[in-house]
């Protein structure tokens, strides 16, 4: 059910790799649903940084473009409801 979870980070408009992950077991059986990465210090940072450097172009993209990429990104949550409710409902 959880196979299709990112298991790297998106940074800079990209999915990257990451050494640290960690599982997200069910404590009712002790099973492994699916295994995240696990941001670093320095994954913080590179994503600090790539925020930063975009911030010119984002600023010159016009409002109504912006709206269209955030309602977008809501959209694509929205549909992974089930996704992101079903894992962190096994953690807890």
């Amino acid at each position: 059910m959880y196979d299709d979870v990112p298991r790297g980070l998106f940074i800079g408009g990209a999915w990257t790799d990451t050494d640290a992950t960690f599982d997200v077991a069910d404590p009712a059986t002790g099973e492994v649903a699916a295994r995240v990465a696990d941001a670093s210090d320095e994954d913080a940072i590179r994503a600090l940084d790539a925020a930063a450097n975009a911030q010119t172009s984002w600023a010159a993209t016009p409002p109504r473009i912006r709206a269209d990429i955030l309602r977008r990104a809501f959209e694509l949550m929205i549909e992974r409801t089930e996704l992101f409710a079903g894992l962190a409902t096994l953690e807890m």
